[in-house]
This record gives C-alpha cells, sequence and structure tokens, in this order.
C-alpha cells in the first residue's frame, strides 16, 4: 500500500517535521511504500522530504495531513479521492499573536478557519493528543480518534558528546532548560519572573536556557529582553542559543537540573517526551495538553504562582530523593508513547479503523 504523508514545511529540528520523517520509518517497517511531501523544504531536508509538485503526492492509496498552517496543501487534500486521514497539531490561538504580531496574528487566525472546512470532508480526523481530538469534534469533525505524536528519541539518547559545549556548562550554576521556539503562547516572560523568585528566595547560582528559533517573533523576543532589564537580572543567566543540532540539544539536556515547561496552550509538547528521555525533572504549569501529555509525571502546579514554582524548583534541582521520584514515574510514562504501540494504533488508521487510541 502505498501511505503518503503531507506537510505544508519541512524545517530541520522542527517537532512536525521530525514526527512526519519518524512516522515514515514506521510506515516503511510495516511494509508501505512511503513518501513525505512538502511545500517548502529546508535544504538540508531536499532529497530526505519531496517537493509537493511531485505528481506521485496525490497517488497515496492513504494519504496523511499533518496540519498545523493554512496552505494551498487543504484544498487539495479535501478533494483526494483515496482515504485521507487529517492528523491535527493544533493552531495557537491568533490573541497570542495580537499584541506583537499582526501577520501571525492573521495567519493563525486563517489556520482556523481553513481548518473548519475540511470538516466532513476526511475519512478520519485525529489529534496528536485528547485536547486536539476534541476540538475538531467541537468543529463538527467525525469520526475522531488520538495517534499521538511519533517522536524520534534515539536523536538524542543515542547522540554523541560534545566534549567542549558540556564543560562549558558544568560549572557552579544550575541549568534550567527550556527547548522550543520562543513564541508568546510559551510564555517566557514567566520563565523571567521565576528566574527573579528563584534568585531572591532560592539560589543566586544559576542558569536559564532557552533552546530554539528566538527570531520568530521579534516583538515578543524585545519585550523578554525588557522584561530581564527591568528585573536588573544579569545576561550571561540567559542563554538563547537558536537552532543547534541534535547532539548539542542532547548536552544540553543532559547538563540541565531541570526541564521548565509554562505554556498556557500546547497540543501536545515534544520537548517533554524528550525530558523524560534524558531522565531530566520535568516542573510544568499544568495547561491545555500538558497534563495529558505527562500523564501524571514529572511535577505539575496550578495556578501560576512564581514563588511557589520557584520553591518546586529548588526542590526538583537538590532534593536527591524527589528527582529520583519524579525521574521514574517519568520512565513509566514514556513506556506509554513507544514506538511499538504507536504502530500499533498507526495500522489500525492506515488499515480503515477510526479507532487509533493507545490501549
Amino acid at each position: 500500500m502505498i501511505v503518503n504523508q503531507w506537510v505544508p514545511a519541512a524545517h530541520m529540528a522542527d517537532a512536525i517535521g521530525d514526527s512526519a520523517r519518524h512516522m515514515r520509518g514506521m510506515l516503511r517497517r510495516m511494509g508501505h511504500t512511503s513518501d513525505l511531501y512538502a511545500l517548502t523544504i529546508d535544504d538540508g531536508l531536499k532529497g530526505d522530504v519531496l517537493p509537493f509538485s511531485d505528481p506521485s503526492a496525490a497517488r497515496g492509496d492513504v494519504t496523511i495531513f499533518h496540519f498545523a498552517l493554512p496552505s494551498v496543501m487543504t484544498d487539495a487534500f479535501a478533494r483526494l479521492s483515496t482515504r485521507k486521514v487529517l492528523l491535527y497539531h493544533n493552531v495557537t490561538p491568533a490573541r497570542y499573536f495580537a499584541p506583537y504580531d499582526h501577520a501571525l496574528f492573521r495567519l493563525t487566525s486563517m489556520a482556523r478557519n481553513e481548518l473548519a472546512t475540511l470538516a466532513g470532508r476526511v475519512d478520519v480526523a485525529l489529534g496528536v493528543s485528547e485536547f486536539n481530538r476534541r476540538e475538531l469534534e467541537a468543529m463538527g469533525f467525525a469520526p475522531t480518534a488520538v495517534l499521538p505524536l511519533s517522536v524520534d528519541l534515539g536523536r538524542l539518547t543515542k547522540a554523541a558528546d560534545r566534549p567542549a559545549l558540556a564543560k562549558s556548562l558544568d560549572d557552579d550554576f544550575v541549568n534550567f532548560l527550556f527547548v522550543g521556539r520562543i513564541a508568546p503562547n510559551k510564555k517566557i516572560e514567566d520563565h523571567i519572573r521565576l528566574a527573579e523568585q528563584y534568585k531572591r528566595y532560592i539560589d543566586a547560582f544559576y542558569r536559564f536556557i532557552f533552546v530554539g528559533r528566538y527570531d520568530a517573533v521579534p516583538n515578543y523576543y524585545a519585550t523578554i529582553r525588557a522584561l530581564m532589564s527591568q528585573y536588573r537580572l544579569l545576561n550571561e543567566r540567559f542563554i538563547f542559543t537558536g537552532p543547534v543540532s541534535n547532539e548539542d540539544l542532547a548536552v544540553y539536556y543532559r547538563q540541565s537540573a531541570v526541564y521548565i515547561s509554562l505554556s498556557e496552550h500546547e497540543g501536545f509538547c515534544a520537548p517533554l517526551l524528550e525530558a523524560m528521555a534524558m531522565d531530566v525533572p520535568i516542573l510544568a504549569y499544568a495547561a491545555a495538553a500538558v497534563p495529558e501529555t505527562l500523564g501524571g509525571a514529572g511535577v505539575q502546579f496550578a495556578p501560576k504562582d512564581m514563588e511557589y514554582a520557584a520553591e518546586l524548583l529548588g526542590a526538583l534541582a537538590f532534593d536527591d530523593d524527589l528527582r529520583s521520584t519524579v525521574i521514574a514515574g517519568q520512565r513509566r510514562r514514556l513506556a506509554d508513547f513507544s514506538d511499538a504501540r504507536i504502530e500499533r494504533a498507526l495500522t489500525s488508521v492506515v488499515g480503515g479503523s477510526s479507532e487509533a487510541t493507545l490501549s
């Protein structure tokens, strides 16, 4: 069987594109002919990901469309006569971008409107989380199910070391990590507020590391920098790396005491799985799909009280018994996202069933 995947943009170190490429490997291991097609492709992925203009893009017996952005793919997908599987990764609500970027506000508004046009025109609509599935159902999609994000964790757990980078991070400071775009829904300003509380009440020897693009919403990044100045925080205690290689990312995980998620809107949050795989205790604000992805693992809190969060952060950083307990719970939860379990769910979807949720 030919099982193709469509994704509007194939970027390096992007959760959706990485997941689609990992899923392609699963489909091929299952015996299917499978390729990935995109409208825009990073230079490093050309040859691996095929252009959407290739006529073979529309020749799949099954086509899985990863939806996250508006594009010409949406209408082309709706017009396919073969089996159509929508996989929804969620769209950040436009309200988060309103104060910072009118173009992104418009783009995200268009995305949700465009998604709604597919209701009643697909064979099955899948969310990468129950949070996403409920949103699809509210839009009128049926049948719906959950197919969790497939994440290639081996690219981190098996990554070669970077001794120079590791040495630069192995000093008297405790490292706290965030991975993802510097974007308004991620609430990076709350990381800065947390740092102020942590410095004031817990420990002055800290370093916050942010791995991911910081140029996507320039006005928002400027706001973060202004808040750091307002609190008179030392710039050298806050590292914004931009995109990094898998090898460097693995080092940042290995050298971090705690992974922090203060995001208010996530459709899944792949870095939570990465942190679990790298045995980094997680401190997370319980919002959107985050509690579902963690499934009781990590340390979650709500409401968003930064003084309380600073106390939790200090405990995770310095209490060895707590760290061991949290890591053990995260390992148990990570087993629920094994490739074997996702492949079983994928087999049902490709074979015509709407029952994709992991058992």
